[in-house]
């Protein structure tokens, strides 16, 4: 999308530089490149926004959740029985 504003500008750019006067190149300028292309870039941003409001409130809600658990302690933890390597090895 942002080749599209970056080509858009050069043309509306060069259209401004083509005015009889100053002032109606900077109103070409900001008339048809910057307030289009605003525009275009605020409204099809959005869904890109919106993507990243869910997967930060998807982190707080994570954070949230992590922090509310309670710690295990050592003594919590199952205990598994290691074999002892000297039983096991032959001669």
């Amino acid at each position: 999308m942002y080749i599209v504003v970056i080509a858009w500008f050069y043309v509306v750019l060069l259209m401004a530089f083509t005015e009889a006067s100053i002032t109606a190149g900077v109103l070409t300028f900001v008339f048809m490149g910057l307030a289009p292309c605003a525009l275009l870039v605020w409204l099809f941003g959005g869904p890109a926004r919106n993507r990243a409001k869910r997967l930060q409130k998807l982190q707080h809600m994570a954070e949230d959740a992590r922090d509310s658990q309670p710690e295990a302690s050592a003594t919590d933890a199952p205990h598994e029985s290691v074999p002892d390597k000297k039983m096991h090895q032959h001669d």
